[in-house]
């Protein structure tokens, strides 16, 4: 069948495994192709495996998802991490996004809401459940930097919106009708001007001051 997104479940509860693999395996369009109990096992089944995208816990025994992330991500292994746990803290998520997740949902998604979130990491967008995001803004009680927003041009702006839904370079590029490397200097603007370290704190960013729904089509 084309186009069918080839799943690894790496997750430390059998019955957890078995529950996400019992609901994926009737999506016509996922094929779970493989399961491990923790990290190292999970790094050493996605090289053999080379799924498209990985289901990850974080809090696993011996190496957790973070070390596995930083671990496929030296490997250059292409496949896409969806962590899928119980720990919304922002000490848990940022580390997890930071070590190259692709998206972070709650392990109480709703089933057909984790197959959408699989499609999403898999078509290439960066996607946080709005839990999870409204629990990272909430534990962000600074506020600060509201005022910085207002050195930004309004292509600046434009470029930010679609950061915070997602979007990569190329489809910003795609949108604006720019090229990719005048979209790289406008993400570079915008990090430099808001004093933030990374795409996901400028993500977040737009989301608390309300940039995200900016010339939303």
């Amino acid at each position: 069948m084309a186009d069918v997104i080839r799943v690894l479940i790496v997750d430390d509860h059998q019955v957890v495994r078995r529950g996400l693999r019992t609901f994926l395996e009737v999506q016509d369009d996922i094929e779970v192709v493989g399961e491990a109990a923790d990290g190292a096992a999970g790094v050493d089944r996605a090289e053999e495996l080379r799924p498209d995208v990985i289901l990850m816990d974080v809090k696993m025994p011996g190496t957790d998802g973070v070390e596995a992330l930083g671990r496929l991500s030296e490997l250059g292994n292409p496949a896409r991490v969806l962590v899928v746990t119980s720990f919304t803290e922002r000490r848990t998520v940022i580390p997890a996004l930071r070590a190259g997740a692709a998206g972070y949902v709650h392990k109480d998604i709703d089933p057909e809401a984790l197959a959408g979130a699989i499609r999403a990491v898999h078509a290439g967008h960066v996607l946080l459940q709005p839990e999870v995001a409204g629990a990272l803004l909430a534990q962000d009680s600074s506020g600060g930097g509201a005022g910085r927003g207002g050195s930004l041009t309004d292509r600046e702006r434009q470029v930010l919106a679609l950061i915070a839904r997602g979007r990569s370079n190329r489809e910003i590029a795609r949108a604006l009708v720019l090229s990719e490397k005048t979209v790289k200097t406008h993400v570079s603007n915008i990090l430099m001007k808001l004093d933030l370290a990374d795409r996901t704190q400028a993500a977040l960013w737009a989301v608390r001051h309300g940039i995200s729904d900016e010339n939303r089509p």
